[in-house]
């Protein structure tokens, strides 16, 4: 079969699809035929070394497809299920691997298996990030910037289905209209707009309980400037790269602030919450209060180009390959 393949870290040009073997399946694994390959940001940390990697390596924690066979001891999964994963496996990037019986979710009738591939890991950060980092309630004002991104395009809907009034930033007016469609009842171009301020002007000086900064180093200081006191700033991503020498007397001199940096990982890490996060998602999905947007998809082999695309800001919505 094919796969994606890196021998270095670098840039989208280091990876290579290549011819490799795919073994039977081990106990307690499923072997899946791929349909539909995520694309996330995530990928491009692993591609860069940001996130390393052992190397050689493959890439992406996120697919859907077929079960093809299954391994010794694997009982809730037969040949012929369309399943869904995103938490790894590393090697997502591929016609076929074998994964874990216990990491992966069968789907639902009302979930397609593009759909499953463009939500999963985007979709269960969603749910990690305002169901247990903070528990967005009711009446709930918050910030969440790059809404027009993947991430953000379901987890504003999700906010706005739990009764939360959701600010968004976004770079580009043809991108905070996208934000504004899909869950914002306010929106922020942080090219040409004062953030913070926005956000005190919106909240009548008050600001916001918590953000989700999924940026990183280019708006850290308009995420802490917006917030209420002893609000919660949960840095979730590095898109304009990793935050760095931060000091941490700006949590106290701007209002006892909490920062927050976490990784879905570690929120999905045990079967049980993995199973409790992707059975809410699909529920949210399949009901239609979220509804999903694959604006770009991409062979598997125009995956270099698909990472260019990414990191150049140049997508929206979610991204899938197809094998």
């Amino acid at each position: 079969m094919k796969a994606v393949r890196i021998e270095q870290s670098g840039g989208p040009e280091v990876m290579q699809l290549v011819d490799v073997d795919v073994p039977q399946p081990a106990a307690g694994q499923v072997q899946v035929r791929h349909t539909a390959v995520g694309l996330n940001y995530i990928d491009t940390y692993h591609r860069t070394g940001l996130y390393p990697l052992p190397l050689p390596t493959g890439l992406g924690l996120e697919a859907a497809g077929i079960v093809e066979a299954v391994g010794e001891g694997v009982e809730t999964l037969k040949t012929g299920d369309h399943i869904a994963y995103g938490a790894g496996p590393i090697g997502a990037y591929s016609e076929m691997a074998n994964v874990p019986a216990n990491r992966v979710g069968k789907l639902p009738g009302s979930v397609s298996d593009e759909t499953a591939a463009a939500i999963m890991l985007k979709g269960m950060t969603a749910r990690y990030l305002l169901r247990a980092t903070y528990e967005v309630k009711p009446g709930d004002t918050i910030l969440f910037h790059a809404a027009a991104g993947g991430v953000g395009l379901i987890a504003c809907q999700w906010a706005k289905a739990l009764g939360a009034t959701v600010i968004g930033t976004a770079g580009s007016p043809e991108k905070l209209d996208l934000a504004r469609a899909n869950g914002c009842e306010h929106v922020i171009n942080y090219s040409t707009e004062d953030v913070a301020e926005r956000v005190r002007e919106i909240t009548g000086g008050k600001g916001v309980p918590v953000v989700y900064d999924g940026v990183g180093q280019a708006t850290i200081m308009s995420s802490l400037d917006s917030l209420s006191p002893r609000g919660l700033l949960v840095s979730f991503g590095n898109a304009s790269g990793p935050v760095k020498d931060f000091d941490l007397g700006l949590l106290s001199a701007k209002g006892s602030l909490y920062l927050t940096r976490p990784t879905l990982m570690t929120y999905v890490a045990s079967d049980e919450d993995l199973a409790q996060t992707m059975s809410d998602l699909f529920d949210m999905v399949g009901s239609g209060r979220i509804e999903i947007s694959i604006n770009q998809r991409y062979p598997l082999a125009d995956v270099v180009q698909a990472h260019s695309d990414l990191e150049g800001r140049k997508t929206t919505g979610s991204t899938i390959l197809l094998p």
